[in-house]
């Protein structure tokens, strides 16, 4: 199943249920909501969180490398968090300059 994040600022941003429901829950929305809004009131708070678990998540990912290194044993990486969020930051960020909200499931 996919979740559709959706606003009028900018085009949809669409993502596995896994992943959206791990970023609803980062933007301190229900996962287990099929549909819902970021109000234009609750958007600097959700970019805040956003941001702020894009930074851990990168910090997670740079202690991770560093011990790598010590190890000199390759291991696999796939797409992290913050590779999934970074879209969906910008389309809360296009939607606060514009002043409109962001929706899922509807």
């Amino acid at each position: 199943m996919l979740i559709i994040f959706k606003s009028p600022a900018s085009g949809d941003v669409i993502m596995f249920d896994k992943n959206g429901k791990e970023m609803l829950g980062v933007l301190g929305k229900d996962p287990q909501d099929a549909k819902g809004i970021v109000t234009v009131a609750q958007l600097p708070a959700a970019i805040a969180a956003l941001k702020a678990a894009i930074e851990a998540d990168k910090q997670r990912q740079k202690e991770a490398a560093d011990e790598t290194e010590d190890e000199a044993k390759p291991t696999a990486v796939g797409v992290s968090f913050f590779q999934r969020a970074v879209p969906l930051l910008e389309l809360l960020v296009r939607s606060l300059k514009d002043e409109v909200p962001v929706t899922w499931g509807v």
